[in-house]
């Protein structure tokens, strides 16, 4: 499946259905194609029926998935980039950008508007609050 005409495609992962349902609404509010994936193997699935501009790991995945998950991201779509929740400042080679524990809504839905913006994230924005 092709990337989506005219809205940046995100695929959006937890693993807690009242948590992905609310952020998602949230993200498509502002303007994105969203589609959620529940689990890892939930977005395993979608990474290999569909390309997305944008892969969101969500705080409720466990750390292993969010350590493990963006080399899959790149592996099978590297064109594709990764921003994870939940961080704690760690960095991933695989990451692009990232979202330290607390952050709010709209702390996330900035770092993907400068995603849209700019056309890629660095490390060093995922370091300034």
């Amino acid at each position: 499946m092709a990337k989506s005409s005219g809205k940046f495609k995100i695929l959006y992962g937890e693993c807690e259905p009242d948590v992905m349902a609310s952020r998602a609404v949230e993200i498509e509010k502002a303007g994105y194609d969203v589609q959620q994936a529940s689990g890892r193997s939930g977005v395993e699935q979608s990474l290999h029926q569909g390309g997305f501009d944008l892969v969101v790991l969500g705080p409720t995945l466990t750390k292993n998935d969010r350590h493990h998950l963006p080399y899959m991201v790149k592996k099978l779509q590297p064109g594709t980039r990764v921003l994870v929740m939940h961080t704690d400042g760690e960095r991933h080679p695989s990451v692009d950008a990232n979202i330290d524990t607390g952050e709010d809504m709209q702390h996330l839905l900035a770092k993907i508007a400068a995603t849209v913006s700019s056309g890629a994230f660095t490390k060093a924005a995922g370091a300034g609050k």
